[in-house]
């Protein structure tokens, strides 16, 4: 088998020059091959290819002002758009974000919108990052362990070498192991995870998305604006 070229991402040039050493890696060009033969074998992968990088796109290194981790993407037809938890619009909001929703009123006062869709977040500097970028339909963690879990280790990476203090949102063990190596200057807030099997035992009222604006104002930083448009606005 013929090892593909080098992956050079259509992406803002900030994170494309930023992360140059991993996408001229050895394991990137060894992922590409599999998605390549995963493809040809007639496996459905979500997102489509030109929104796997859809989270570093929205959100310049610079500018991210809040991490929230996610695991890979959501495996049904039409819902994974390459940002953690979101969905397409038209797309019924997932059970976890449907608590991600709940926590936000009970903190906030902000009432849930009607769809599920998060791009608001992402250009504001809410950097939703999913620990694998794809996944096969139907087959949830069908791409663990071939790449990109490295690939995403050097984006939190880049993003905790920042001057500037960042908010990180970890939901879960496995997001907790995944940032890890965060430095003490930045706030790191941990609960369980959203979903439903989980979501009551501290997710519900861990009052994440106050504490994060409340950080973000000490360290004379711009809130995020958790409110999202009653309808959303595709890109």
């Amino acid at each position: 088998m013929t090892t593909p070229a080098p992956v050079v991402p259509q992406i803002r040039p900030a994170w494309r020059d930023a992360l140059a050493d991993e996408f001229a890696a050895p394991y990137m060009a060894e992922l590409k091959a599999f998605l390549l033969e995963r493809k040809a074998a007639g496996a459905r992968i979500f997102p489509p290819g030109s929104q796997w990088f859809r989270a570093l796109d929205l959100t310049p290194p610079d500018s991210v002002r809040v991490v929230i981790l996610g695991q890979d993407p959501y495996h049904g037809p039409g819902q994974a758009h390459g940002l953690c938890f979101s969905v397409q619009p038209g797309v019924r909001p997932p059970p976890s974000l449907i608590n991600i929703y709940k926590e936000l009123e009970r903190d906030l006062a902000i009432m849930p919108p009607a769809h599920g869709f998060l791009e608001p977040w992402a250009r504001q500097g809410v950097l939703l990052l999913n620990a694998v970028l794809t996944v096969e339909m139907g087959e949830a963690g069908s791409h663990q362990g071939r790449g990109w879990e490295r690939f995403t280790d050097a984006v939190i990476a880049r993003v905790n070498a920042q001057q500037q203090p960042v908010v990180f949102l970890l939901w879960g063990s496995h997001a907790q192991k995944k940032a890890g190596n965060v430095d003490a200057r930045h706030l790191v807030l941990k609960a369980p995870h959203p979903s439903p099997l989980s979501a009551h035992r501290g997710f519900l009222g861990c009052g994440h998305f106050g504490k994060a604006n409340a950080f973000l104002e000490a360290a004379g930083r711009n809130p995020i604006d958790w409110q999202l448009p009653h309808q959303p606005v595709p890109s």
